[in-house]
Order: C-alpha cells, then sequence, then structure tokens
C-alpha cells in the first residue's frame, strides 16, 4: 500500500470517488470531475489517496491547511476507506500521512470530526493520538 496526493483528475480519481463517497455519505453525492480538479488544484487542501499493492485506489482524505490570526491549522475531511479494504492499516496510514504534511507546514494541531456510529474510525483516533475536545459544533445550512 502507498500513500500519495492527487496531483491530477483522471477517470480513474472520479470512478475512485463515485465508489468512495457512497461509503462515507448517504446524503452527499460523489464529487465529479470539476469537483474533484478544484480540490487538487486548490493550495489549502490536499487530497491524499491511498493505494492496494495493484495500484488501486482504495481509500481517501482531504487536509486543509489554513493560516488565520492565531496560526496555521490543519484539518482532516472526509476520510474513507472502502470496505473491502478495511481493517489493514490504511485509515491508519492515511491519517499519519496527513499528520506528517500538517506538521511540516507549521500546524501544532490536527482537527477533524466523526460521527460517533462510526465506531472504528473513533477507535482509530483515539488509538493515533487525536483526543476528544470540549467545544459545541455548529453548523449553518444554506437554503441554496
Amino acid at each position: 500500500m502507498r500513500i500519495e496526493e492527487a496531483t491530477q483528475v483522471d477517470e480513474e480519481l472520479v470512478a475512485a470517488f463515485a465508489a468512495l463517497v457512497p461509503q462515507l455519505s448517504r446524503s452527499a453525492p460523489a464529487p465529479g470531475r470539476e469537483a474533484l480538479e478544484a480540490i487538487v488544484e486548490s493550495s489549502a487542501t490536499s487530497l491524499l489517496v491511498a493505494r492496494d499493492d495493484v495500484g488501486r485506489i482504495v481509500g481517501s482524505l482531504t487536509l486543509a491547511i489554513f493560516r488565520i490570526p492565531t496560526g496555521v491549522r490543519a484539518w482532516i475531511e472526509d476520510v474513507v476507506v472502502d470496505e473491502g479494504a478495511r481493517g489493514g492499516g490504511i485509515g491508519a496510514a492515511l491519517v499519519g500521512a496527513a499528520i506528517e504534511r500538517a506538521e511540516r507546514a507549521g500546524s501544532r494541531t490536527v482537527d477533524l470530526t466523526s460521527r460517533p456510529d462510526r465506531e472504528a474510525a473513533n477507535r482509530l483516533y483515539v488509538r493515533l493520538g487525536f483526543a476528544p475536545r470540549t467545544t459545541n459544533v455548529y453548523r449553518y445550512t444554506s437554503g441554496a
């Protein structure tokens, strides 16, 4: 298995996300080519993918790194590993690669959220050193 940053969008990447996103969210549509290109081309985000031993994309996450007045921050979003490849360390490798990138960029912390029903993912994050924060998470949903 290897972890790499997606630097171009091709049919393989589009197809991989068409398969992975439904395993992450029942309500969000899979991103198309244009959406993936916007992510890949953004200086604030890195789209990391995991490839199995034959080179097939079996997992991904998005790392956002940005500067705010109190410092450099890093946020991990949309971690997903293909159901058929779970339990093999892919999620840990993806998150580990994201943490390394965030530290190199000067971030002292890396944040993420995970739904309580994603029990295996939550156990993984704790095992990797993430700790729950005492905070309120708010979401505004636009009518657009």
